[in-house]
């Protein structure tokens, strides 16, 4: 879609998983080695596999060990934390949705690839929310 560099929410990157074979293949051709993943995203990611698929551990870590070496994997940081503590009070997102935004800005992405934020929305001059499936 772009060479821009981008941020995954965790929501996009679970449809490696998904039965969805357009989403998914979409979201393969979208990764990038410099496109930007925190500890957060690995995290949600293991959650939903778990909770939502019903898999078993070890399928949930295959699913993340999958994608990590694909993509530039960054810490949530004391600072980050703080980036989220602006961005949640003034844009009105929820706190997790402001912890993945941080982590992007805090990155010096253009885009935050994301299914369930504003597409469009564009935060701090800086970072667009796109969804990579919505169709324009």
């Amino acid at each position: 879609m772009t060479d821009k560099l981008a941020f995954f929410d965790s929501n996009i990157l679970v449809y490696l998983i998904e039965e969805n074979l357009p989403k998914r293949k979409q979201v393969a051709m979208l990764l990038k080695p410099h496109f930007i993943i925190s500890t957060q995203v690995v995290a949600e990611n293991i959650n939903v596999c778990i909770r939502k698929f019903k898999l078993s551990k070890e399928e949930a870590l295959d699913h993340v060990k999958g994608f990590i070496p694909k993509l530039k994997l960054v810490a949530v940081q004391p600072s980050t934390l703080e980036i989220a503590f602006m961005i949640f009070t003034k844009y009105q997102l929820s706190w997790w949705d402001s912890l993945i935004v941080a982590s992007a800005l805090e990155n010096n992405c253009e885009i935050c690839y994301s299914e369930d934020m504003q597409d469009g929305m564009v935060i701090e001059s800086k970072l667009t929310i796109i969804n990579p499936f919505k169709i324009k």
